[in-house]
Order: structure tokens, then sequence, then C-alpha cells
């Protein structure tokens, strides 16, 4: 297995851990949970941050800019609802 593939499985798996934290600290019953799940939450969050990092660092994770026409449209749109 290469070094791509096993950030890729890492990134996945930590994608899926940030899901079941989110879903705990949203569903919590207690204060206590809620705090526990929510900081949790935050060191996946902070390492699936990392871990894209790294691969955007190695071409690994390419993403190209939107169109200025494409943001402003979806702006445009999505102005009047909040």
């Amino acid at each position: 297995m290469d070094d791509r593939t096993i950030m890729e499985d890492l990134l996945t798996a930590v994608k899926s851990t940030a899901d079941l934290y989110l879903h705990g600290t949203v569903e919590s019953a207690t204060p206590a949970v809620h705090n526990a799940m929510d900081g949790r939450l935050g060191d996946t969050l902070a390492m699936q941050s990392e871990i894209y990092g790294r691969m955007a660092q190695m071409g690994w994770y390419p993403s190209e800019q939107a169109p200025q026409a494409k943001i402003d449209a979806a702006r445009q749109k999505f102005s009047g609802c909040c």
C-alpha cells in the first residue's frame, strides 16, 4: 500500500469519526456528554484539517478556485434566506 492510499484511507476514517461525534454532540442527553462529544469533535476536525493539508501539499487532494461568476450567483441566490 502506498502513502497516498494510506492517507486517503486515514482521511476517510477521520471524516467518518467526525460524523459520529457530530451526531453524538447533537443527540447528547446531558451537558457533560455534549461537552465530551463536542471536544472530541473539535479534535477530530483538527486532525482532518491536518491530513487534508498534508495531502494537498503532496498534490493528492487538488482543489480549484470556483469562477467568480458562480460565487456571485450562489451569493445572490441565498442572500435572502438567512
